[in-house]
């Protein structure tokens, strides 16, 4: 969890300035749903995205 709050306030907080709480909130769920969870790469996955790595998955399947 340390890791994963660490690159969300590198890549998303400190980057960008919100102007209302609730811009706030909507700009972290797009980051986690959308980026984080399906696009980003991770190293626990031999550097592929989750998608990626469910593909890969499911054809060895």
């Amino acid at each position: 969890m340390e890791s994963f709050f660490s690159r969300l306030k590198v890549e998303l907080i400190y980057a960008e300035q919100y102007a209302s709480i609730s811009e706030a909130k909507s700009g972290i769920f797009e980051y986690i749903e959308v980026f984080y969870n399906r696009l980003r790469r991770h190293s626990a996955i031999g550097y592929m995205s989750p998608v990626e790595y469910e593909e890969k998955a499911a054809l060895a399947a």
